[in-house]
């Protein structure tokens, strides 16, 4: 499966919309892009395969994979990307300003479940940021 975000970027958070095909599945928000910098930047735009994974803090969610100079790229909820992010991806159901949202919950659901069933099927995932 093939997951596309496409993004635009703003001095104070980047926004983007997350779709299946051409099925709109929520929007995102992210960091700044700051030259892919640890803790401070989203990462660089690109292809890359996603993993469920599961932590005390998050529980179960999603990890992006073989990101060049970055580990821990995860995508979890949050609505305020400035705040709550360390370079992860927060699905949100609602944009209300650059890198920010509301909704985070229930997108990251929705987004779970889907990446979730797929992989359990059998099948690899990727999110196509661009």
């Amino acid at each position: 499966m093939e997951l596309y975000l496409q993004r635009t970027y703003h001095a104070t958070g980047t926004n983007g919309l997350l779709k299946l095909a051409d099925h709109l599945l929520c929007y995102t928000i992210e960091l700044p892009w700051k030259d892919n910098r640890k803790g401070l930047s989203c990462i660089p735009e690109g292809r890359y395969p996603l993993e469920t994974r599961w932590s005390p803090r998050f529980n179960h969610h999603l990890i992006v994979e073989k990101v060049p100079g970055r580990t821990l790229i995860l995508i979890h909820p949050a609505n305020d990307a400035l705040n709550e992010l360390k370079g992860c991806i927060a699905p949100v159901s609602r944009l209300t300003g650059k890198g920010k949202g509301t909704g985070s919950r229930n997108a990251f659901q929705l987004v779970k479940g889907l990446v979730y069933r797929t992989i359990r099927a059998g099948e690899r995932v990727w999110i196509n940021i661009y």
